[in-house]
């Protein structure tokens, strides 16, 4: 199970791949989007404008994943109500994932009266906090895209360190 999500941010330098902020009166911002396995480890992440739609990116996060996937048939893919049009059903059918957007008013039950296995969306939350943890992420000062996407994959680097080192000790 892996989850997509989109956490913008505040770029007072500019730079490329800034672009003005719809909710935060037009400052200059950039997004990042970001893919994490269902234990909460970064896989992808890809930095745009603030301005720039939550569908057009989902389809560059789910291509630039650092780590092949395994062979296990299809995988689940949790995503919230931004993704839930056309474009973001193509995205993710031409990627080999099977979506999981629970839309308003949509019932917790299945059709048998069953209750479903809920979308975790804390995981991708969790995995935000832990980047932005970091002062160079959490503020973009850099003007050029490609130093802030190399500090935020450096970030998720000492991510997966960290965990792997929880787990031997």
């Amino acid at each position: 199970m892996a989850g997509c999500r989109l956490c913008p941010g505040q770029s007072p330098f500019g730079g490329d791949a800034v672009g003005r902020n719809p909710t935060d009166r037009g400052k200059a911002g950039s997004k990042r989007s970001l893919l994490v396995d269902g234990s909460g480890g970064p896989l992808s992440v890809v930095v745009a404008g603030a301005n720039v739609h939550d569908t057009k990116l989902l389809a560059l996060t789910l291509d630039s994943i650092v780590v092949e996937r395994p062979d296990a048939g299809i995988e689940h893919l949790c995503l919230d109500k931004g993704y839930d049009n056309p474009t973001g059903h193509g995205a993710v059918a031409a990627h080999g994932y099977q979506g999981h957007i629970r839309r308003i008013g949509e019932e917790k039950l299945d059709s048998h009266g069953v209750k479903r296995y809920p979308a975790r969306r804390w995981v991708v939350e969790r995995t935000l906090a832990w980047l932005s943890k970091c002062r160079a992420i959490l503020v973009r000062y850099d003007k050029k895209a490609s130093n802030y996407i190399g500090l935020i994959q450096l970030a998720c680097s000492l991510l997966w360190y960290r965990r792997q080192w929880h787990l031997k000790f």
